[in-house]
């Protein structure tokens, strides 16, 4: 499945103002990243991608349409996604832009 275009482009307008995003193709989807960390994506599988503080993955999971990233049968800490239905607003996906920006923001640049 490719990525949802639209979604892509809602992303695009909320991180204009940021410093240093660059866009790059990968996780089947195409991926915002921050100083070369990525923030969010607009998901191959649909919905948003996106990284948060470890420390808080339980919070950050337990939202409605939020779940953390199961790789290779794992759950992953720090790292999210979020169904179509939780990004269907401009407030909800600017809330979810802005948290994978500011943790990525925190990260040494690569």
């Amino acid at each position: 499945m490719a990525y949802d275009e639209e979604l892509a482009n809602r992303i695009r307008t909320e991180v204009q103002d940021v410093d240093n995003v660059t866009e790059m193709r990968m996780f089947g989807g195409l991926a915002f990243l921050v100083a070369g960390n990525m923030a969010v994506a607009a998901s191959g599988q649909g919905g948003l991608m996106l990284r948060g503080d470890p420390a808080q993955s339980d919070e950050i999971a337990s939202q409605p349409h939020a779940g953390r990233m199961v790789m290779r049968g794992k759950e992953m800490d720090g790292w999210f996604r979020v169904d179509s239905a939780g990004v269907e607003s401009d407030a909800d996906l600017a809330r979810w832009v802005d948290l994978g920006v500011r943790y990525a923001s925190s990260l040494p640049p690569k």
